[in-house]
């Protein structure tokens, strides 16, 4: 199975990119996206000047608790950048929701409370709400993450979109909502409370 094959099984089909999709980026933004591939792994990001953003981490289940998932990660943090990246909100009736939640938890994320992300799906016309997740080696503000995320929204997920799907993806200010005010629920601590029956 090839890598993006790998992805494509794994993750939810709104949140998938096309291959060809992945490919351009690749191939017209490789000074800044990038495919960290072994026969166990599958990790897509993009580099920026000040922030690391993981569009895709997939470990096979076949080796998940050696290490790899962690391995990587620490490779990303060696960078010495604020890591930014989106998760699904807990879904309790799918455990790989709750496992991710865990193993972002235990590698110091944070969950940016005052970010609202609803973006709709060109595969499914749906909307779909993901959470916006961050490690920082320096303390970095939400009000920071949020600019970057609108800097890699409008960089690689929109990069070439009515060319790839025949239209177009939201404008960022549609898509990504900063209110310090309103913040969610913290993920993590929903992760600690009990599920409801």
């Amino acid at each position: 199975m090839n890598w993006y094959d790998r992805l494509k099984e794994y993750f939810p089909v709104e949140e998938m990119k096309s291959k060809r999709h992945m490919d351009i980026l690749l191939d017209e933004k490789g000074d800044v996206y990038y495919k960290d591939e072994g026969p166990h792994h599958v990790l897509m990001y993009a580099e920026f000047d000040s922030f690391v953003f993981i569009d895709y981490l997939w470990v096979s289940s076949a080796s998940r608790g050696q290490g790899i998932g962690r391995k990587l990660i620490e490779k990303m943090k060696a960078k010495n950048k604020p890591i930014i990246l989106e998760v699904e909100p807990i879904d309790y009736e799918d455990t790989d929701t709750e496992k991710r939640l865990r193993f972002y938890k235990r590698e110091d994320f944070t969950h940016a409370q005052s970010i609202g992300y609803i973006r709709r799906s060109l595969a499914t016309n749906e909307n779909t709400t993901l959470e916006v997740l961050y490690w920082s080696p320096d303390e970095e503000s939400e009000r920071f993450i949020f600019k970057q995320m609108k800097k890699m929204y409008e960089t690689i997920h929109t990069y070439k979109d009515e060319e790839i799907y025949g239209k177009n993806y939201q404008d960022v200010d549609e898509v990504l909502r900063f209110n310090e005010k309103n913040k969610t629920e913290d993920l993590f601590e929903a992760l600690e409370a009990p599920k409801k029956a």
